[in-house]
């Protein structure tokens, strides 16, 4: 019997077109889905089989198109694209709106006090280290010692920049004083995104042509895929840090939470929340997860190894990461 859906569908590339930000907005609307976390081990393993079936040109009887998207988008949120390997559960990017909307808001709520912004901004780098390290780009394994180096100076800046700006925030308005755990945040992912892939930036990250066909490996790809998310995940605090302050200010002068304090931690967290869900997916479309560069851009060795075996070739491909 003929398969109901044709088997020269593209799954190896997203559904939408990821040359345009719409497509890539889609694209990562769908990835960061925080439904995805609820699913069940049966159904990624069920994802997982449709996916690799229909690479192997097989087809379940019954299969639809949309089906056989949604496989590949339930795939795609719980499978490491390079390694094939499961992610953790809070590593996924589905997994970052609630797990973010929890921790940025009692960060902004609970900021006032030396203990709080300690706990707090470990609670922040904690996380941000299991989803870089989740997130990383290429296959190459990470050391416990790389782990540990990247954690501990990501969380030494974050609450070195946090408690230093505090300590100025006292002289200002205590609205400005709302704006220190963004700039502690900003200022960490600045230091724990390139500590946690250091191993990219001296090995470099696997390059490929547009086919999929692996030439080398290069630091200078590395070098571009880390600064693009460096600048996706500042972008991505930013809606969530930077608007709640403002109403925070104001509703903190009303009459409810002078009567019921207990609810700020909750407000914020929903506020930051409905940010969120549209910051995570936006900012991840700002650069092609299959981003690319001129040959001209390698390091010289690689150019050469390129032109020797694909003298036509002017840009190679490389998964930059989230």
């Amino acid at each position: 019997m003929a398969p109901d859906i044709p088997l020269n569908i593209n799954i190896k590339e997203p559904r939408w077109d990821q040359s345009t930000f719409v497509g890539r907005a889609n694209h990562f609307f769908t990835v960061t889905d925080p439904r995805n976390i609820l699913l069940s081990d049966a159904k990624l393993e069920n994802a997982r089989k449709i996916v690799h079936d229909y690479r192997q040109g097989i087809v379940a009887p019954g299969l639809t198109e949309d089906e056989l998207w949604r496989a590949k988008y339930i795939y795609d949120s719980a499978f490491h694209p390079d390694t094939g390997e499961k992610m953790v559960l809070i590593g996924r990017m589905s997994a970052q709106v609630p797990m973010n909307m929890t921790i940025v808001g009692c960060m902004m709520t609970f900021y006032r006090t030396t203990p709080a912004v300690l706990f707090w901004q470990w609670v922040n780098q904690s996380f941000n280290a299991i989803v870089n390290y989740t997130n990383r780009s290429g296959d190459a394994p990470i050391s416990v010692r790389q782990l540990g180096t990247a954690y501990v100076s990501a969380t030494t800046g974050a609450v070195a920049t946090a408690l230093g700006l505090n300590s100025l925030a006292k002289r200002v308005s205590p609205l400005i004083g709302r704006f220190v755990p963004f700039a502690a945040v900003a200022s960490a992912n600045c230091i724990n995104i390139p500590l946690m892939r250091q191993r990219e930036l001296q090995y470099g990250i696997p390059v490929t042509d547009e086919d999929g066909k692996r030439l080398g490996d290069s630091a200078k790809a590395a070098q571009q895929a880390i600064a693009q998310v460096v600048i996706s995940r500042i972008l991505m605090a930013s809606p969530g840090m930077a608007i709640p302050p403002f109403i925070m200010n104001t509703l903190e002068k009303k009459a409810f939470l002078k009567k019921f304090p207990w609810m700020s931690a909750p407000i914020q967290v929903g506020l930051v929340g409905m940010c969120l869900v549209f910051a995570t997916p936006l900012c991840c479309a700002l650069f092609p997860q299959k981003s690319s560069m001129s040959v001209s851009r390698l390091e010289p060795d690689l150019q050469a190894r390129i032109r020797d075996s694909s003298p036509g070739l002017e840009r190679v491909y490389f998964n930059k990461g989230l």
